[in-house]
């Protein structure tokens, strides 16, 4: 995978992150969505590991749309999710910088 691609996938997981962060002022939708971004994270634990870096990551994410509508099930939001975890779980990438 291309570092152009690396950086166009970070740059959908930030703007996941942000939009997640937007519907705050609507609390119940916030943590429905925090909830759903947790769980994601969590998955992402599970089949990424601890220790990856950036390019595995984003690989992932290409293929996460296999697993994410198991995780979270159908939902209007689900590519933001999707996004705004990615976005978190990146930060703990052996590579990651801001």
């Amino acid at each position: 995978m291309s570092t152009v691609a690396v950086e166009h996938a970070r740059h959908q997981w930030e703007e996941g992150h942000r939009k997640v962060q937007s519907y705050s002022t609507d609390r119940a939708l916030f943590l429905h969505l925090h909830a759903q971004v947790n769980a994601v994270v969590d998955e992402l634990n599970r089949r990424v590991g601890q220790t990856f870096t950036l390019v595995e990551l984003a690989d992932a994410y290409q293929r996460s749309d296999r697993w994410l509508h198991e995780v979270l099930g159908p939902g209007a939001h689900l590519a933001t999710v999707q996004d705004a975890a990615f976005y978190l779980y990146a930060r703990g990438a052996l590579d990651y910088k801001p």
